[in-house]
């Protein structure tokens, strides 16, 4: 009798040892956490004239307090400007560059540019490893003088290649923000 219950015993635990599974040649699972972006920089560079910097800061994300947006002057009418995005962390000291992680992870984002008014185009200036958009660089080409918005969007895993709408891109919005703009 004890030699049966000493087998049932070895053969529940062989049961046991053989069913689990081995997971540690595939490693911990990478998790990539979601950006946290507080601030937008967007710099306006004529050839000739003056750089506009358009800028959404909120300090506490999600919270009740609204974004803080400004913009440092006009637009000239019928201008070309080169646009550059900066994003920073400023819930740490000092702020994080997002604008490295983006970069380094252009298969994984693209910025969406939705215009009115008088913003004639606006057309990416940089791809991703894929040669599909990114948007951290992008130029801007306004017409003749009047009222404008420029919508920005960041989008975490984007379909690409697509045709520059939010609906086409897909993907999870990281940052959203629009500027109210005039074009003198």
């Amino acid at each position: 009798m004890k030699t049966i219950k000493f087998l049932s015993l070895v053969a529940t635990a062989a049961i046991l040892v053989t069913s689990c599974s081995d997971d540690d040649d595939a490693g911990p699972e990478e998790i990539n956490e979601e950006e946290v972006i507080t601030t937008m920089k967007v710099t306006l560079s004529p050839q000739q004239g003056a750089t506009i910097t358009l800028q959404s800061q909120d300090l506490d994300g999600d919270g009740p307090d609204a974004p803080v947006i400004t913009v440092s002057g006009n637009l000239a009418a019928n201008t070309t400007y080169e646009g550059e995005i900066e994003l920073l962390n400023e819930t740490e000291s000092p702020a994080e560059d997002i604008t490295e992680e983006v970069e380094e992870e252009g298969l994984d984002h693209q910025f969406v540019f939705v215009s009115t008014g008088s913003i004639a185009t606006v057309d990416y200036d940089d791809v991703d490893a894929g040669g599909n958009p990114v948007g951290l660089e992008f130029i801007l080409t306004t017409g003749d003088a009047g009222d404008a918005t420029l919508a920005i969007t960041l989008r975490h895993e984007p379909t690409k290649p697509n045709d520059g709408t939010l609906s086409g891109a897909g993907g999870e919005t990281d940052f959203a923000q629009t500027f109210p703009l005039i074009v003198e």
